[in-house]
């Protein structure tokens, strides 16, 4: 996770012709900087991550009347809360014409070099924008306000609105100005240099400010974006940087987060450089013999004088972590080219690569990669040097069959994630992520679906790297609006800005096998209009990038409507299976578009509390969410049975018949892999959601293992549902459900056999539904083929006694980002988990680490993340700790509770090998 702090230092390295170890570069990015500095000039491009030295305040100058607006909006008189996930979206409200100044002209043309045509392009207003921003000044006092370091994500940190129409946006306030504000040492050798802003993401409508004057900005909170810094700096002194950021509320449909949520980079180049994301990789002739690797370099040219050029490309194997392995595999030279001032150019080519090494999703295959390293040179010296990983590898979309990945059919097994990381907020954390991709994996899970906006691009890294197949989605919304103050108000303006920055910022990825326009959008009311709207920006994507296809999910649109003819794949949200009273569509979209493949981009949407078992059990396959059937008003927990789902939703079991019964279906995407903050729908009264396959915390759901036994048919697995301690309803019946890769299975409560079954067609649990409760113990065992394949037994529990405590990693990089995820059970005296305690721990950290959040995975929990101290959750509950950056050594984490032994973890803190 260290490579992209050390990116710059091997660029440089590279360019003085110096190989560096990995476990050189801490150590020698000063000697670079005194190599660099003794050549009289800087390197050809620096790419600085300024993640440090900000200091943060929430909400503008006290008194102040300064218009910061980008844009007028809609006036919201009343919040509403807990509206159906697949309601129609609205009409856009009318907004009268700005009677004030706003921002909006110097903001738009930030997005210029993603407008097609130069006609359309917004030309910067030659006056200043009539706005004091004390705040932005260099002479301003900030010294006051908090020093943070990126990513952050200030709303994670708020407490609980505990009443209110606000658990769509998962009861915490994320709305209202904030500024950040940072130094920047620009040394008088950059005289003459481009210096760019490159954010990750920054939520939302983001205005960037240079010693007093507004930049540029972007409004979309979710996607990446550059600000060319330069007009307004002044090499040789510090420069003041400051970002505004205006997050209205009403603003979505979950948690979307606050801040400046991902990292934020500076990048300095020469006059002639490679564009912005501008290298494209394509492999469009593939063999095991060999691979024709093709690329194009666009040129841009920001100085006053034509320039000639001429561009190196050489391409290289890449290791399991993604560093530069052996000699380039291929070289080509570029003629020369000349690019007029203030102009761009592209430059093409193609080589050959023998006996490729592929990527491709495991287990069947390797996720390998390359890179491409592009060398601008004019007059015989480098100006730039650009570095683009990419993989090769075949893609085909076949609608008998599905997704064809170098000729293997793959079956999506995929799951959708809101972009939060539960008890961490919407701040991007490279472990936090990895953690989560890696319970999945095992889950058996190899596809994502980036739902329902453009990802962290790190994300994309783990995704390549792991092996993931990967729908990368842009919009949740056009036109229509599904809360007042969502995307659609500056989607006439923006879509084209957006859809095309994104696709040029993630279409190297090989995880990326299928853009995604839109999810549910209210244009699929609007027939032929609508359909009009999805042509434009599937017309955009294939502009972008010819190698993939283009979809948009859609939960209302039928076969025989306009928007389904205008997309290259047919992505369907619960419709396969059915929603409510209507029958599954997947035969009815098949026979309308024989030719095109069909997915089911979400599933199931079933819901659950983890550890929440709730009687009686309807003999039902699958059922919505009804007080005392499968969901209690009163404590706002949703039965851990897996039956149950959302109105418009099916269970997993229910979902999985639907495809198996159409079997040129290319799989699914679960609505979720995890749980999320906001829209906990059926009880807009908590915090998070409860159709994650895992809780917020981490901690699988009995619904894993059903999706397991699916996903991972060699695995030998069962999994036996509920627990076995139920003081209070001893004789009384108890229903035992059993979820296994094996075809068969036969249960035994105290040693007492209560049959053998066998699954049945189109079944994929199996129910012994009247056994009678008795503490002591069940044990299934599974077979395969007539053979024991697996077996497991679960006891009648004690008293709480105890607490365990397992990190997921005990060796940490002292980097200031690395997590420790800290799992505590509460055990009994025999160390068997106490499954209904809810005893309270405190967490206490000692050495080079800290305490950053703590969860347990209840739905209904608003005790803040960070506090050090929390009740368990059914037995479990979770503590978060991170390294303090270049402070090695050994970190105890302590977890303790009244009446029960501590537990102790030792984690080890020590500077990255990279």
């Amino acid at each position: 996770m260290q490579d992209t702090r050390h990116t710059a230092a091997r660029r440089l390295a590279a360019t003085l012709g110096i190989t560096l170890a990995a476990t050189l570069l801490p150590a020698f990015t000063p000697i670079i900087a005194h190599a660099q500095a003794a050549a009289g000039q800087p390197a050809p491009r620096q790419h600085i991550l300024l993640d440090d030295g900000w200091r943060f305040h929430p909400g503008d100058p006290a008194g102040g009347s300064a218009p910061y607006l980008y844009d007028v909006r809609p006036v919201v008189t009343a919040s509403a809360d807990g509206k159906v996930a697949d309601a129609i979206p609205e009409e856009a409200a009318r907004v009268a014409r700005a009677t004030t100044p706003v921002l909006k002209p110097w903001i738009l043309p930030s997005g210029n070099a993603f407008i097609r045509d130069p006609a359309h392009r917004h030309a910067r207003p030659a006056a200043e924008p009539a706005v004091d921003a004390p705040f932005a000044r260099a002479a301003f006092d900030d010294s006051g306000w908090r020093p943070v370091t990126l990513p952050h994500d200030w709303a994670i940190e708020g407490s609980f609105l505990t009443t209110g129409p606000y658990g769509g946006m998962g009861r915490l306030k994320t709305w209202g100005p904030a500024w950040y504000r940072r130094k920047l040492d620009i040394p008088l050798a950059d005289r003459g240099r481009k210096i760019f802003l490159d954010v990750g993401g920054a939520m939302s409508y983001a205005s960037v400010w240079v010693n007093g004057h507004l930049a540029g900005g972007w409004p979309y909170g979710y996607n990446s974006f550059r600000i060319d810094l330069t007009p307004w700096l002044q090499p040789g002194a510090v420069n003041q940087l400051a970002i505004r950021l205006d997050n209205p509320p009403e603003s979505a449909r979950w948690y979307p987060g606050a801040g400046l949520y991902r990292d934020v980079w500076l990048t300095k180049t020469a006059p002639v450089h490679v564009g912005q994301w501008g290298v494209t990789v394509t492999t469009p002739e593939v063999t095991k013999e060999a691979a024709r690797v093709a690329w194009q370099v666009a040129l841009d040219n920001e100085g006053t004088a034509a320039a000639r050029a001429t561009v190196t490309t050489e391409l290289y194997a890449l290791d399991e972590r993604g560093h530069i392995a052996g000699k380039a595999v291929a070289t080509a030279v570029a003629p020369a080219t000349t690019v007029a001032a203030g102009a761009s150019g592209t430059v093409s080519g193609s080589a050959t690569v023998a006996h490729p090494r592929l990527w491709g999703p495991p287990p069947t295959q390797k996720p390998q990669r390359y890179a491409l390293v592009a060398t601008v040179r004019q007059d015989g010296r480098v100006v730039d040097r650009y570095e683009t990983p990419f993989g090769i590898r075949t893609v085909r979309f076949d609608p008998d069959r599905g997704v064809v990945v170098n000729g293997e059919h793959i079956p999506l097994r995929g799951v959708n994630n809101h972009h939060d990381l539960g008890a961490l907020g919407a701040a991007f954390n490279v472990r936090a992520a990895e953690r989560q991709l890696e319970i999945m994996r095992a889950m058996g899970a190899n596809a994502l679906r980036m739902s329902h906006n453009p990802p962290d691009p790190q994300l994309l890294d783990l995704a390549d790297r792991m092996g993931f197949l990967v729908m990368d989605e842009v919009f949740d919304s056009w036109r229509r609006k599904k809360t007042p103050l969502d995307f659609h108000l500056i989607f006439p303006d923006w879509h084209e800005q957006d859809l095309r920055a994104m696709i040029r910022r993630d279409r190297n990825h090989p995880s990326i096998i299928l853009w995604s326009v839109g999810n549910e959008v209210g244009e699929q009311y609007t027939g032929e209009d609508g359909a009009a709207v999805g042509r434009e920006l599937v017309t955009i994507a294939h502009e972008e990038d010819a190698t993939r296809p283009a979809t948009s999910a859609m939960n209302y649109a039928k076969a025989d409507m306009p928007l389904p003819g205008v997309v290259d794949v047919i992505s369907l949200n619960y419709q396969g299976t059915g929603i409510r009273t209507l029958p599954g569509q997947f035969p009815m979209f098949r026979a309308a578009f024989p030719h095109k493949v069909i997915l089911h981009s979400e599933s199931a949407s079933a819901l659950s509390s983890r550890g929440e078992y709730q009687f009686p059990v309807p003999g039902v396959l699958s059922a919505s969410v009804r007080p005392g059937i499968g969901g209690d008003p009163a404590t706002h927990q949703v039965s851990a049975y897996e039956l149950f789902a959302s109105d418009f939703g099916a269970s997993a079991d229910r979902a999985f018949a639907s495809l198996d019964q159409n079997p040129y279906t290319a799989g699914e995407f679960v609505w979720t892999g995890f749980d999320y903050l906001g829209e906990p729908t059926p009880y807009y009264e908590a915090r998070s959601s409860y159709s994650g396959i895992v809780d917020l915390a981490g901690f699988p759901k009995d619904r894993y293992y059903l999706y397991q036994s699916r996903w991972r048919p060699d695995l030998p697995m069962v999994h036996v549902l509920p627990h076995w301690t139920w003081p209070d309803r001893v004789g009384q019946v108890t229903p035992v459900h059993v979820f296994t890769s094996g075809d068969e299975a036969e249960l035994f409560v105290n040693g007492k056999s209560q049959g053998r079954q066998k699954k049945a067609p189109y079944a994929y649990r199996l129910r012994w539904d009247y056994v009678t409760y008795a503490p002591g113990e069940i044990t299934v065992v599974a077979y395969k083929d007539g053979k024991e394949w697996a077996r497991e037994t679960v006891k009648t529990a004690g008293a709480p006694a105890a607490l365990q405590a397992q990190a997921d990693r005990t060796a940490l990089a002292s980097d200031g980002r690395d997590l420790a995820f800290v799992t505590v059970r509460v055990v009994d005296k025999d160390g068997g988990l106490a499954p209904r305690a809810h005893d309270r721990v405190r967490f206490t950290v000692e050495g080079p680490g800290e305490l950053v959040a703590t969860d347990n995975g209840d739905p209904t929990s608003f005790e803040s993340f960070q506090s050090p101290e929390r009740a368990a959750f059914n037995g479990l509950l979770l503590g978060i700790v991170r390294t303090k950056a270049g402070a090695g050594g050994t970190i105890t984490v302590r977890a303790s509770g009244a009446g029960l032994k501590e537990a102790v973890v030792t984690l080890h803190s020590r500077p990255a090998a990279d």
